[in-house]
């Protein structure tokens, strides 16, 4: 039967995995083939082999896929019985389900590629191999995979293969792919002990190490000086509240299943969780006394460590989490000021992502209700419809590029999530502004408007720096841990050319520490190429060496991240320097 093909590149991995799996079977006389679809950057086959495939054997594979395209084969298509499929395949029990999981009446396709060869296919392929000639392919990695994804069935080997439409393709992806694992944060900041986790403490609950745990600790200190100039007051909260408190916030009933809980509801008369968000709390500093239209906005901020149930299989380094800290912030305000507080609130957002380096990479997505799925929500059709209209209006008075998320709000009300994409092109999301019309009235928050009047107030919820862990991965990934100095843990490392440097190289160091410079001191007895060598694999921004001739003139020879020596400078014109870039923030990168 003829195939309409030759320029859909789904198409041509799907032939692909065909020609793969004659390989494997011509290498491998005992395999027996699973299931090998077309996926974004190629293709893979899931095996059954009593022999191990190993890195070392790529390469005869590869070999003898060209042999087979270069072989001019054709795909020729077959329709079979059920039965007839049975038979076909009856020395492969993984075939031999899908087929007994098909309707009785079902036609079933098989596919011939040469005359010794046959799967169980849907299609479509490319009529002949030799359309595959160009098609550029490299096998990328093998690893385990349950069958049919089910840890409870026997583990097969998957083979990944790289396949693009030509060579550049190839090399591009291969080059990304390349940068990625260079950048991924998961790794490059292990490897800069930044943090580590630990299996007996539990998936997604990461340990920051000193180095990560003052980059930290410089973002939450920006971020409250910035927010206390911005008029936002600080709280301080529980980590945990009793049951009572998210039954009327709403949170029991729509978020129960990824709250940690403390106790048992059946036992037990007092049952506590771990506060997956602050909103609650931050409402109970608004409720300690009576409030007029003068007190309004009222702006609440606090550095909150929350706690999510998140699935096992979401956890990904710092990017998700079950324990994390975040710049939350509740925002009280009358309707005739929501859209100038939704404003300063995104303003916020933007300078802390430009401060960064990150608004470049930043894009913004207003996530709506679904009207379809009612349940999830509370408040009526006509509170959703005042509030989406509201704040769209906002954003195109602010002219904010955005998508729309259809039931991506929460249960309370609509918001704008500014996502940032990881190395590996996941988009997750940093900084959120929500608006909330409904939840003020649950807890009966009230304010006495001009005319005499008890009104519920807006509630805008928002985050302006977003989770402090997701935000030093995605650091580290924009800058392959090379931080700006002013972020950077360590900013200046001093090392001696031998002992006989000792002393003024400790009057360098304690000479930079008196000016709040982060340093370090390498005295030790080893020769300075090695010195300056593990300095630069550690990305410090300056390095500092100090020779006799540096002793004698009271100089210090920089070499710059970056730029190599930029020569021998006075000592107080380099902590000048140093302290302009810190001031400043620059994104010296």
């Amino acid at each position: 039967m003829k195939e309409e093909n030759n320029n859909n590149v789904e198409m041509y991995r799907h032939s692909m995995s065909h020609v793969l799996a004659k390989a494997l079977t011509k290498l491998y006389p005992d395999v027996k083939l699973a299931i090998g679809p077309a996926i974004d950057n190629g293709f893979y086959y899931d095996i059954d082999t009593n022999e191990s495939i190993t890195n070392d054997k790529f390469d005869k594979i590869e070999e003898t896929m060209s042999q087979i395209i270069n072989a001019n084969e054709d795909f020729v298509r077959k329709e079979v019985s059920k039965q007839e499929a049975l038979e076909m395949f009856a020395s492969n029990p993984y075939k031999v389900e899908l087929i007994n999981d098909l309707p009785e009446d079902e036609v079933i396709s098989v596919y011939y590629l040469g005359d010794d060869f046959v799967d169980l296919c849907r299609g479509p392929h490319v009529e002949n191999t030799k359309f595959l000639r160009s098609f550029a392919f490299k096998i990328n990695k093998v690893s385990g995979a349950y069958w049919r994804g089910n840890e409870k069935n026997k583990m097969l080997q998957r083979v990944y293969v790289y396949g693009f439409m030509n060579k550049n393709e190839l090399k591009d992806y291969i080059k990304m792919v390349n940068d990625a694992i260079a950048r991924d944060h998961n790794k490059l900041g292990r490897e800069l002990e930044l943090f580590t986790t630990v299996d007996y403490i539990g998936q997604g609950l990461p340990i920051l190490l000193p180095k990560g745990a003052r980059i930290i600790q410089l973002l939450q200190r920006f971020v409250e000086d910035e927010e206390q100039k911005r008029g936002w007051l600080l709280t301080k909260t529980p980590f945990m509240a009793k049951s009572d408190l998210y039954k009327i916030s709403g949170h029991w009933d729509h978020y129960k299943e990824n709250m940690f809980i403390l106790g048992d509801e059946e036992k037990d008369k007092e049952v506590y969780a771990l506060r997956p968000m602050t909103c609650p709390f931050q409402y109970q500093a608004y409720l300690n006394r009576s409030r007029s239209y003068k007190d309004l906005p009222l702006r609440y901020n606090e550095t909150s460590t929350l706690f999510r149930n998140e699935a096992s299989g979401e956890m990904h380094g710092l990017i998700r989490v079950r324990q994390f800290t975040i710049s939350e912030g509740h925002l009280m305000c009358t309707p005739e000021q929501l859209e100038d507080e939704f404003r300063g609130c995104l303003e916020l957002a933007i300078f802390m992502l430009k401060t960064l380096g990150l608004y470049e990479d930043a894009s913004y997505r207003f996530s709506q209700w679904d009207p379809n799925n009612r349940e999830k929500y509370i408040g009526t059709k006509e509170d959703w419809d005042n509030v989406q209209g509201m704040m769209g209006r906002i954003l195109d008075d602010l002219q904010v590029p955005y998508n729309i998320g259809i039931g991506e709000a929460a249960f309370y009300g609509p918001k704008l999530d500014i996502q940032i994409r990881n190395v590996w092109g996941k988009e997750d999301t940093l900084i959120t502004i929500q608006i909330d019309p409904m939840i003020a009235e649950k807890f009966g928050m009230e304010y006495t408007d001009k005319d005499g009047k008890k009104k519920t107030p807006y509630i805008i919820h928002r985050t302006s720096i977003g989770c402090y862990e997701r935000t030093l991965a995605y650091l580290i990934e924009k800058y392959a841990g090379a931080f700006p100095t002013w972020l950077s843990p360590t900013q200046v490392k001093v090392l001696t050319i031998s002992e006989n440097h000792n002393e003024y190289a400790t009057k360098v160091f304690e000479t930079l520490q008196s000016n709040n410079i982060r340093v370090e001191l390498d005295t030790r007895n080893e020769t300075i190429s090695k010195k300056v060598k593990e300095a630069t694999k550690d990305r410090t921004p300056y390095v500092l060496i100090v020779g006799d001739k540096e002793a004698q003139n009271g100089t210090v020879s920089v070499r710059e991240r970056g730029k190599g020596d930029t020569g021998e400078v006075n000592l107080q014109d380099f902590i000048n320097k140093v302290l302009q870039e810190v001031a400043n923030k620059t994104l010296n990168v």
